[in-house]
């Protein structure tokens, strides 16, 4: 008998950590499977960042942190603020948190009632769905398709608000299609947003440097909007720090208060070691993390031109983040190899058994005529997985 709760009887599991975890099982069996599903980058974490650690762990910093991080790291997250965004906060705007997924979780938790709509436009990251449902709100997707690069539009936006909408939540760059939002496209967002003055927006900024293009906007930026705006990001991908598990938000300062309220009740402080080393990655000039962004770019050239090998994928050229985000619908209704692939769950798993390369599916991220594919792996391995793809699919 299940006596668990409806909360986590309705909850999914996250897509790309499910991936993940039986891309480990076959490998466990000893299957030679290519794991193009997570999005870590495969870099070390610099040198100087590993060397704040240590010196962390030598100077005895072992105690309980305060709940909203430390007055040093917080001066740092202030100062890159101001320094790559143009963002003035405050130390009270700032909340330092166990990585950006439970900076997210905090904002749903404060600032959602039962019933509350949340935007998202489609694709959007893995989990955040989810998060919305499991503080009793309801996801609104707004589709985008491969035509627009994924990005929504204001008028999209604009038909998409009702009376109940609370929240826009949206990633740039992002996660999983690798879209930038351009200064003129979020300026025409928060002219929409303009006209409905209770609807709040979080900014998921976590791919901010990996960026292909040379500018990234924040929708905070925009003074009207600054208010109305919880800014997140992370270490995790830009420093090759997602086992360090620092997120971080800057927002309006009541906002900001209560995530720290919430957060003292359910994990307090995030680790003391892993905060005294983010201090030395945000005071660090970007440009000491420029030899990732150039190899990602270069891996970015290699998968799409080998994936223009294969008929039927459909790609576009992501403008940052490392994913690509392929719409495979061409393969939908065949069977190959005994299989019928009816859609990008059907896809994925194909892949996985037959090629032995783990993608996600996009129904995971709102989008069922897509799969995602990180090319945060070595060139080697993104050459060789492709080939299976195009010989399983031949």
């Amino acid at each position: 008998m299940n006596q668990l709760s409806d909360r986590i009887n309705n909850l999914s599991t996250s897509a790309t950590l499910a991936m993940a975890a039986k891309a480990r099982e076959l490998r466990a069996e000893g299957k030679d499977i290519i794991g193009l599903s997570l999005g870590e980058p495969d870099f070390n974490t610099p040198d100087f960042v590993k060397e704040a650690a240590i010196k962390a762990v030598n100077d005895n910093y072992n105690s309980y942190t305060p709940v909203d991080g430390y007055v040093e790291l917080k001066d740092a997250i202030i100062t890159k603020f101001r320094r790559d965004n143009g963002l003035d906060y405050s130390r009270s705007q700032i909340v330092v948190s166990t990585g950006a997924k439970q900076s997210l979780f905090n904002i749903a938790s404060v600032m959602l009632n039962d019933g509350d709509e949340v935007i998202l436009p489609c694709p959007y990251w893995v989990s955040y769905a989810d998060i919305v449902k499991l503080n009793g709100g309801v996801p609104v997707e707004v589709k985008t398709d491969i035509s627009n690069d994924f990005k929504m539009t204001a008028e999209q936006l604009e038909a998409a608000i009702t009376p109940k909408t609370k929240m826009l939540w949206y990633s740039s760059p992002c996660n999983p299609s690798g879209s930038v939002y351009s200064k003129e496209e979020l300026r025409a967002i928060a002219d929409v947003l303009q006209k409905h003055p209770n609807i709040y927006v979080a900014s998921d900024e976590i791919y901010e440097h990996i960026n292909f293009i040379g500018g990234h906007h924040s929708m905070a930026q925009f003074e009207d909007m600054y208010d109305r705006t919880i800014t997140v990001n992370g270490v995790s991908k830009a420093f090759a720090m997602t086992g360090w598990r620092i997120g971080y938000i800057g927002a309006p300062e009541w906002i900001a208060k209560a995530c720290n309220k919430m957060q003292g009740q359910v994990t307090s402080g995030a680790n003391c070691i892993a905060q005294r080393a983010v201090i030395s990655a945000l005071e660090a000039d970007p440009s000491c993390i420029k030899y990732m962004i150039d190899e990602f770019k270069e891996r970015r050239k290699l998968i799409l031109d080998l994936l223009d090998g294969i008929e039927g994928f459909k790609t576009n050229e992501p403008e940052g983040a490392f994913y690509v985000f392929p719409n495979v619908s061409a393969y939908f209704g065949k069977t190959i190899k005994g299989k019928t692939i009816n859609n990008a769950t059907d896809m994925s798993l194909f892949l996985l058994e037959e090629a032995l390369v783990a993608t996600v599916t996009g129904e995971a991220f709102g989008n069922p005529d897509c799969i995602r594919i990180s090319y945060a792996a070595s060139k080697e391995e993104i050459t060789e997985a492709v080939k299976r793809i195009k010989e399983a699919l031949s």
